[in-house]
């Protein structure tokens, strides 16, 4: 009855717009915990009929483009429009302690105190894909308390963002202005996923730089079979009118598409996408169990012992049999 009360609570506050319920109601979706995954479940299931409204930007790049800083203009320009923008900042996990740095609210000072934003940093615990295990699920907790823009920061790998795109409407890379010597940001996975190319620091020094790296990107797109038309951009943080800019091209887009309907045939793939990664999970979920409990241990003297090969035995196991 007690935890019947307590997830009536945080949808309750959810529904309310409550900073807090949403926080504890992510905090049980990233726990380990068997229960407090059930409850985090039993609220995904209450609230999962009013998710799926927001605007879903992801934001790649490298260490050191500069998502945090153009994650906290653009979220600034898009909350004094009047929209209720939610950051979900994945921080990459140290594989020896499994712990982050989850720095992103000090990074986004500004950000973080309006009223009009919820930034919440997520350790990415080793999961490929540039996202958390729980990102999706964490978006549909934000939809469900009223944002709608939920900006997703990766955690920045480059190449295998390729999980990132799979949940979200527009997808923007950001690019340090290089030397153009190797095109070394040319890489076809991420590249083509993109629908905004932004090269970032286009100021001071740099902005010759900037133009010719951007010039480049914008000629390589064309290059790129099976690439789609990605807008390339200049942007700097010390530019107001650039972000303004960016703010602009990115809601004529999403407009766009939402009136050609592409929005709604991008989500049925990305659904069928995610139900192939719940699937997969539970599956790995199980085999996990099966290893903990030692029930390949005898399977494993039997095979030493050439008395059997070892596929049909774990297809059993797999199937309790």
């Amino acid at each position: 009855m007690h935890i019947s009360k307590d997830i009536s609570s945080l949808v309750t506050g959810l529904l309310n717009r409550d900073r807090r319920s949403l926080s504890k109601a992510i905090t049980l979706l990233e726990s380990r915990l068997e229960c407090d995954e059930q409850m985090a479940h039993s609220i995904l299931e209450k609230i999962y009929p009013l998710s799926g409204k927001s605007l879903r930007i992801g934001i790649s790049g490298a260490p050191g483009a500069g998502k945090s800083s153009l994650i906290e203009c653009l979220g600034l320009e898009l909350c004094n429009r009047g929209h209720h923008v939610a950051v979900l900042a994945i921080d990459p996990s140290s594989p020896l302690s499994g712990g982050s740095i989850l720095g992103d609210k000090t990074r986004m000072e500004q950000l973080a105190v309006h009223p009009n934003a919820y930034i919440r940093p997520s350790p990415g615990r080793g999961h490929l894909g540039g996202t958390s295990l729980t990102t999706r699920e964490a978006t549909l907790l934000c939809e469900a308390a009223g944002f709608d823009i939920v900006l997703i920061e990766t955690i920045g790998v480059g190449q295998s963002e390729i999980e990132a795109a799979q949940m979200v409407d527009l997808f923007l890379l950001l690019i340090s202005p290089t030397s153009g010597d190797e095109l070394q940001g040319i890489k076809r996975g991420i590249t083509e996923l993109a629908d905004f190319i932004i090269v970032t620091k286009a100021d001071g020094d740099a902005h010759v730089l900037a133009e010719k790296t951007a010039n480049e990107y914008q000629s390589a797109i064309g290059i790129l079979k099976n690439s789609k038309c990605a807008q390339v951009q200049l942007t700097s943080v010390h530019n107001p009118q650039s972000i303004t800019q960016l703010a602009d091209n990115i809601l004529n887009e999403s407009d766009d598409r939402q009136k050609k309907s592409l929005f709604e045939s991008k989500r049925q793939s990305q659904i069928e996408f995610w139900l192939e990664s719940v699937l997969k999970s539970l599956v790995l979920k199980q085999a996990e169990i099966q290893i903990s409990s030692g029930a390949l241990k005898p399977i494993a003297k039997e095979v030493l012992q050439n008395k059997s090969f070892p596929y049909n035995k774990i297809k059993k196991l797999l199937k309790g049999t």
